[in-house]
């Protein structure tokens, strides 16, 4: 594929957020085997598009919401999944502020490394170029959480992205691993957990279920042997209710039988 130009704009925008968003250390490429790879992640707002975007060390693509990369789409795709949650009373702002936001959002998306995700019939055109940067050696990057809860540490996915995997299989002849990805800000540290790899021979909805429980399970369970800290939710929520990644009653419980 021929590389992207970014425009000025874009680069200066870039450089801004670089000045702006604190350095975040990558653990784990070590995991990680001489192939393709499609990583799966929590999404933790925009803190998991950025670090990808800045800090991985090797080269990929990253899965972007298409409404993001349309001027005319992005405010109301902006407004429901990032603001939709705030206060009534700020409410009027965030919808301002969507709009007025749409021009950079446009320029970033489409200047980025990512690959548009659409859910309409468009969504063939995902699968393909994720194919197709997939066999050319690069990582793909998926942040395929919803708004509905999981456990503490991330929400629930949505399971269609394993089905790349089929139509990887199927051009390359090639079962495609699939690795946990484990964002945590506030640690300034992202973390690269074992991959698992997609089975050709068993049923898709049974793969679909198998290595989204796997994804799942390891990023709370990398989450979850960390030192105490906030973990950035799903949900755009005030900070205060972010939750810890060691819940208080562990902690309370750990010290009393010291």
């Amino acid at each position: 594929m021929k590389a992207k130009k970014p425009t000025r704009l874009y680069k200066f925008l870039k450089w801004c957020l670089r000045v702006c968003y604190p350095k975040t250390t990558v653990v784990g490429a070590e995991n990680l085997p001489d192939e393709a790879i499609l990583i799966v992640g929590n999404h933790t707002q925009m803190n998991g598009p950025i670090v990808c975007e800045f800090y991985m060390p090797f080269e990929r693509y990253t899965w972007c919401a298409g409404e993001m990369m349309q001027l005319k789409e992005v405010p109301a795709y902006a407004y429901r999944d990032f603001w939709s949650q705030k206060p009534k009373y700020s409410r009027p702002f965030y919808k301002l502020l969507s709009y007025l936001i749409a021009p950079l959002a446009v320029c970033i998306f489409n200047n980025a490394n990512t690959i548009g995700v659409y859910h309409d019939a468009r969504v063939v055109s995902t699968f393909k170029q994720t194919v197709a940067r997939l066999q050319e050696g690069a990582s793909v990057v998926v942040f395929p959480e919803y708004d509905a809860p999981y456990n503490h540490i991330i929400n629930d996915f949505h399971d269609k992205f394993i089905d790349v995997a089929k139509l990887y299989y199927k051009k390359s002849g090639k079962e495609l691993l699939f690795a946990p990805l484990y964002v945590a800000p506030y640690l300034k540290t992202a973390y690269l957990g074992k991959p698992i790899r997609f089975s050709h021979d068993a049923p898709l909805d049974e793969e679909r279920n198998r290595i989204c429980e796997y994804l799942k399970n390891e990023i709370t369970a990398i989450a979850c042997g960390l030192p105490q800290h906030k973990v950035v939710p799903y949900r755009n929520i005030p900070r205060r209710q972010y939750p810890s990644n060691i819940p208080s009653e562990v902690c309370e419980h750990e010290k009393a039988s010291r």
